[in-house]
């Protein structure tokens, strides 16, 4: 059987790497090696931190809340979401965000209806 080098496809492999680590600092967009490692630790952070999106955004539409809340007379956002779930109005935290946002007289009367 013939010896075969696989030349080509290695080629392919590594150009394909390097293409993919364009724009990296260093020995991590030039070297085989260090491209393939900045690319498995690129992959995992971005994994990561999709989930890390979602509870950022959350966090931000609680502080976002709270802050309106208080212009509205409301003691806190807490005692707020606990008079909200008690009279079964089911507005979650990203719309109320929204409103209290984009348009605080909508907001205003729906914190006053909640008092």
């Amino acid at each position: 059987m013939p010896r075969v080098k696989g030349g080509i496809l290695s080629a392919k492999r590594r150009r394909n790497v390097l293409a993919r680590v364009k724009g990296y600092r260093h020995a991590r967009s030039k070297k085989e090696r260090f491209a393939h490692e900045a690319l498995q630790h690129a992959g995992k952070y971005s994994f990561n931190h999709r989930r890390d999106k979602k509870t950022d955004n959350r966090q931000l539409w609680i502080i976002r809340l709270n802050a309106a809340l208080r212009l509205n007379g409301h003691k806190s956002y807490s005692t707020f979401i606990g008079k909200l779930k008690k009279q079964n109005i089911a507005l979650d935290r990203k719309v109320l965000s929204t409103y209290a946002k984009d348009y605080p007289e909508v907001f205003a009367r729906i914190a006053k209806q909640v008092a």
